[in-house]
């Protein structure tokens, strides 16, 4: 029988564990993305770029064909990385950029968080790729999106079979956090969840207000 340890499985993302790559979260993109609603992708978008940001987490942000043909990035992710420099591409496949792939060997991390547009060819791409090259690969699957629902579900169901891990974008703030102790990043984290977390920063809001409450008992 195994001995049970108060210790995080070693499969949890942690700050310093990964590198997170955003991938064409552009307007032509987000025009044509129909399995998720405009504005909520917009929100999970914001909400991972918020957390990542505030985590410190090393973050590529790359595009395709940005001054020709699909515009510029989400607002909400400049915004969280004001001068950051994204990455422009003529690939489809972000992991057959040169230069992209130098920023991944740069920041040195064998796991990469993946969210981005359209998931059944910018997501799926580099995932594929990036596994069989021996990295661990998650894929935060309501901050991307595709043409169709069934688009979006076939390329998540392929990513799986290959070995990705799919999560969430209010999970991957919740799992950077962890622990409510963590008072340096508690204000952050909730911060973050009161403006993009949904029902979740509603409850938060609510609670601190009519009750002055607050999560893990702070």
């Amino acid at each position: 029988m195994p001995t049970a340890t108060a210790t995080a499985a070693k499969g949890l993302l942690d700050p310093n564990n990964h590198a997170l790559i955003l991938v064409d979260h552009q307007s032509q993109m987000a025009f044509a993305t129909k399995s998720i609603d405009a504005a909520l992708l917009r929100n999970n978008t914001a909400l991972v770029a918020r957390s990542a940001a505030g985590f410190k987490v090393p973050t590529i942000l790359t595009t395709v064909a940005a001054k020709s043909f699909s515009g510029p990035l989400f607002d909400e992710i400049t915004d969280a990385f004001p001068g950051e420099n994204a990455i422009d591409r003529t690939t489809m496949n972000t992991w057959e950029d040169a230069n992209v792939i130098e920023r991944v060997n740069a920041i040195g991390k064998n796991r990469i968080v993946f969210a981005g547009l359209w998931t059944s060819v910018c997501i799926v791409g580099p995932v594929l790729s990036a596994l069989e090259q021996g990295f661990e690969v998650y894929v935060i699957t309501d901050a991307s999106g595709d043409v169709t629902e069934e688009a979006h579900e076939r390329a998540v169901e392929r990513m799986i079979q290959a070995g990705a891990r799919p999560l969430t974008s209010l999970q991957y703030l919740l799992e950077l956090q962890r622990d409510w102790a963590r008072g340096e990043t508690y204000a952050l984290t909730t911060g973050i969840a009161r403006v993009n977390g949904g029902a979740y920063g509603i409850g938060l809001a609510y609670a601190s207000q009519m009750f002055n409450a607050h999560e893990g008992g702070h």
